[in-house]
């Protein structure tokens, strides 16, 4: 299984649900997209986007002020 990363760090609300949205299209079903954040809201903005979409959280994690999000496309 190969991963994805897609960078969005420095983009606010609501462009890294938008990119990740566009990117998840690329992904095929099964693999992870990871993606960085630098935006706060992305937190809880990335926990309701998978379960609207029935794709899969597998990780959020943040260090300093980096957010990480792992979507696994199962949709």
């Amino acid at each position: 299984m190969s991963e994805h990363v897609l960078d969005a760090k420095g983009l606010n609300c609501p462009l890294p649900i938008l990119k990740a949205k566009k990117a998840l299209k690329a992904v095929p079903s099964g693999e992870v997209l990871e993606i960085l954040s630098t935006d706060p809201g992305s937190v809880a903005d990335f926990s309701a986007f998978c379960k609207q979409t029935g794709n899969e959280l597998v990780e959020s994690s943040s260090e300093g002020d980096v957010y990480k999000f792992k979507i696994k496309h199962t949709a």
